[in-house]
């Protein structure tokens, strides 16, 4: 169900974010990771840092958060690997068995500069609140750029979603 939503809260912001002029999206908004865009490309960096942990087809990305906001220079190039990416989620969920989501995920955090051990599970909730999180976020500044934002409320989503 989150693959399902991640995808459909993406593809909504795709439709506004593709017709902004650029200036708007790198338009510095005092937000953690500065722009519209630079929170998109954050939020995708993450989505790709996650996968690459949970599906070794995955490639990790270039650089570490510092670098995330940097990674997709325009709207079409975000778009295009943001709906790559959100298949790649989509796939990988559906395949989940409760197994899979049985014991434990290390890696390397490089925001901690630690190695870390957490709970598959907790790893995979994770990876959805923190999309979740950087939407929000930039549904904020969709609105105070005079965007209509899309609607954001789980039981709205269509089935077919």
């Amino acid at each position: 169900m989150m693959a399902r939503y991640n995808s459909w809260q993406n593809n909504q912001l795709m439709s506004i974010i593709e017709l902004m002029p650029k200036d708007e999206l790198v338009k510095e908004r005092r937000a953690f990771f500065g722009s519209i865009l630079g929170t998109a490309n954050h939020l995708l960096w993450g989505d790709t840092v996650w996968m690459s942990r949970f599906d070794p087809s995955v490639r990790p990305p270039k650089g570490g958060i510092a670098e995330s906001v940097a990674l997709w220079p325009t709207a079409g190039a975000w778009t295009a690997d943001r709906f790559r990416m959100d298949g790649k989620i989509r796939f990988w969920a559906e395949g989940l068995r409760a197994l899979d989501l049985k014991g434990d995920l290390t890696w390397f955090s490089g925001a901690l500069q630690k190695q870390m051990t957490v709970s598959v599970s907790e790893a995979v909730v994770h990876m959805f609140n923190h999309q979740t999180h950087h939407r929000g976020q930039i549904h904020a500044m969709l609105t105070a750029a005079g965007q209509q934002a899309p609607v954001s409320d789980l039981f709205i989503m269509p089935k077919d979603a």
